[in-house]
């Protein structure tokens, strides 16, 4: 991966995502989120760091664009924004690779937090630097 900024991955979608109305669930769309911001931070950072701090989330907002089905696979891509302090905003977007629809958009602030004291722990220059640098955003990502 050239751009540690983003991170991609695919999801299939399986029946137990799946709500009355016949499509994915919102819940699961929450969990797919969390799911990539955890995978990007171990996918950079050094094992004992990783282990040392813990993200949590503090706001989440979600554009729902299109539904998701049974059996199709969606792509997962996430990057981050801007750090201020001790949170960090970070995008997720979720496309339909069979007709390249965009089925979700969501922004994300996250709180990083010491895994020993529990409490907030500013986004330092190093945490930063696994990310490709501070303040990433969307279109620094993709290109």
């Amino acid at each position: 991966m050239s751009d540690p900024g983003s991170f991609t991955f695919s999801y299939p979608v399986a029946a137990e995502d799946i709500d009355r109305l016949g499509h994915v669930n919102n819940v699961v769309y929450v969990k797919i989120i969390q799911d990539a911001a955890v995978k990007h931070w171990f996918h950079l950072a050094p094992p004992d760091v990783a282990h040392s701090v813990i993200w949590v989330c503090r706001r989440h907002e979600l554009d729902y664009l299109k539904p998701a089905f049974l059996g199709e696979e969606l792509n997962v891509r996430t990057w981050v924004g801007q750090p201020s302090g001790a949170t960090w905003e970070r995008f997720t977007e979720l496309t339909r690779p069979a007709d390249g629809a965009v089925v979700l958009k969501a922004r994300t602030v996250w709180v990083l937090v010491d895994a020993t004291s529990l409490r907030p722990k500013r986004v330092d220059a190093a945490v930063m630097a696994w990310f490709g640098g501070p303040g990433r955003t969307g279109a620094a990502a993709e290109s």
